[in-house]
C-alpha cells in the first residue's frame, strides 16, 4: 500500500474531489481525517471508509477560521500522534461578473480558497518540520492559469494565490523533507459546477468542455484523487513546487 501508516488530513472531503481523495487514501492504507464545514457529511464519508475496512475520523472545521483549523490539527495529533499529508481541497466558487461581485463575495471566496489553504498549511508545518517529512497538496484550478470563463474572477484570483503560496511554501519547507505541490483541475463533475447556473446552463457548460478536451470527456473526482495519491506517496519524493494541470488536454491550457 502506498500510504500505509500515514495520517492524512483532507479538507472539504464530504463530497466531490475531496471525498474521492479521502477514499483512495484510506484504501491505500492511510488513516484519514475527513474534514468538512458540516459534520453530517464528514461523518458519512468517514463511516463509508470504516465500513470498507479503512481508518477514518470526521472533524468539523471552517478552514477560514484559525482557531478551528488549529483545533482540527490538535485533535488529529492527539488521536494519531502524527500528520504526514495535508490536502488543501476545501473551496467555494461563484458565477458572477467582476462588476457584480460584491466585496463580501470577494472576501468569502478568498477566505475559504486562499486564506484557508494558508491557515491549514501554517498549522501543520511545525509537525511536518519536526518529523522532517511531509506532503502538502494544494488544489488550485485551471481558472488560475488564464482559462477562466466569465463570472469566475474572484475564484480565479484566489486560486492564483494558491499557486503562488504553493511555490513559496515549497521553498521554505523543502529543507525539512517536505514536498509541496499543486493540482490545477480542469472541468470536473462536482456540485460546484452547478453553483450559480441553471441545470440547463450547467449541462451546456459541461458539453462545451467535453468538446474542448482532446480526450473527449470531462474529469471525474477520481481522476484528481489518483493524482493526489501519487503526490502524497513516496513515488513523488523528488517533485516539489510544481503546478500540475489535469484537464484532459483542453486546448486553451495545452
Amino acid at each position: 500500500m502506498k500510504l500505509d501508516g500515514k495520517v492524512a488530513i483532507v479538507t472539504g472531503s464530504a463530497r466531490g474531489m475531496g471525498k474521492a481523495t479521502a477514499r483512495i487514501f484510506a484504501a491505500e492504507g492511510a488513516t484519514v481525517v475527513v474534514n468538512a464545514l458540516h459534520i453530517e457529511g464528514a461523518n458519512q464519508v468517514a463511516q463509508e471508509i470504516q465500513d470498507q475496512g479503512g481508518k477514518a475520523i470526521a472533524i468539523k472545521a471552517d478552514v477560514s477560521q484559525k482557531s478551528e483549523v488549529q483545533d482540527m490539527v490538535a485533535k488529529t495529533l492527539d488521536s494519531f500522534g502524527a500528520i504526514h499529508i495535508l490536502v488543501n481541497n476545501a473551496g467555494i466558487s461563484q458565477n458572477c461578473s467582476i462588476l457584480e461581485t460584491t466585496e463580501e463575495d470577494w472576501d468569502t471566496i478568498h477566505n475559504v480558497n486562499l486564506k484557508g489553504t494558508f491557515l491549514c498549511t501554517q498549522a501543520v508545518l511545525p509537525q511536518l518540520m519536526k518529523q522532517k517529512y511531509g506532503k502538502i497538496i494544494n488544489i488550485s484550478s485551471g481558472a488560475a492559469l488564464g482559462a477562466s470563463t466569465p463570472g469566475l474572477g474572484a475564484y480565479a484570483a484566489a486560486k492564483g494565490g494558491v499557486i503562488s503560496l504553493t511555490k513559496s511554501t515549497a521553498r521554505e519547507a523543502g529543507p525539512y523533507g517536505i514536498n509541496v505541490n499543486c493540482i490545477a483541475p480542469g472541468t470536473v463533475i462536482t456540485e460546484i459546477l452547478y453553483v450559480g447556473r441553471t441545470k440547463e446552463a450547467a449541462e451546456k457548460f459541461i458539453a462545451d468542455r467535453r468538446k474542448s478536451s482532446v480526450m473527449g470527456r470531462v474529469g471525474r473526482p477520481e481522476d484528481i484523487a489518483n493524482l493526489a495519491l501519487f503526490l502524497a506517496s513516496d513515488d513523488s519524493s523528488f517533485i516539489t513546487g510544481q503546478i500540475i494541470s489535469i484537464n484532459g488536454g483542453r486546448g486553451d491550457l495545452m
